[in-house]
């Protein structure tokens, strides 16, 4: 098993560079208190985070929608692309078109930006997926439930605009594909087999983005 994740703390990067992770200790031993207690501050939509489909729908689910065996994953389909253009649409559907039909019930999708996820590039300049590919996935994997990626946002934040587009695409609550976002496929590619993947978000009531542990079980 491997984690599929990455851990949170102050440098964890976010869309735009908006919005930063902060922890503080209330109360700490090293200073005489009984105990360690301390208290973050954060936007949901951080990290390795799946959107809900509130996000972007006023009527879209929540967690409160999904049953726990909704998060646990058996026929997941890795793909590894070699994306110049900054939006995602033709390579990736070219490559989906040898799978189509079959049951698979998450994609993930390595483009490879996660390697540069410590510089300011991987905010700054990460790939985004065309609405058009939330509707071949639909069309073609009947079964699929989820996206994730190793780009930070569904939306590149160099087209905001077909961005907000593609979230609502993906999202739409009459055939909702959660959108997992910012994953460490960084020991990840297309030669990786998962037996299952394990999605473990937050229980936030009500909320439109949840962040996640996410575990991959491989295929020995």
């Amino acid at each position: 098993m491997q984690y599929l994740s990455y851990i949170l703390d102050e440098n964890t990067p976010t869309y735009g560079n908006r919005n930063k992770f902060s922890q503080v200790k209330k109360s700490d031993i090293s200073s005489g208190d009984v105990a360690n207690d301390t208290t973050i501050e954060t936007t949901v939509h951080i990290g390795t985070h799946i959107d809900m489909p509130y996000h972007f729908f006023e009527e879209g689910q929540t967690i409160e929608s999904y049953s726990a065996n909704f998060w646990r994953f058996s026929t997941p389909l890795i793909v590894e692309i070699h994306q110049k253009d900054l939006i995602i649409r033709d390579e990736l559907i070219n490559i989906l078109k040898n799978f189509k039909n079959e049951k698979y019930d998450i994609l993930i999708v390595k483009t490879g930006i996660c390697n540069y996820r410590k510089k300011e590039i991987y905010w700054r300049e990460n790939f985004g997926f065309h609405p058009d590919v939330a509707q071949y996935l639909r069309d073609n994997f009947s079964d699929m439930r989820v996206m994730g990626f190793d780009s930070i946002s569904v939306s590149s934040f160099s087209h905001r605009m077909l961005g907000r587009e593609s979230h609502k695409a993906f999202l739409n609550p009459k055939y909702p594909i959660l959108l997992l976002e910012d994953m460490d496929l960084s020991e990840v590619n297309e030669n990786t087999k998962f037996k299952e993947i394990i999605v473990s978000p937050l229980r936030i009531a009500n909320c439109d983005g949840l962040p996640c542990t996410v575990f991959g079980v491989l295929d020995d």
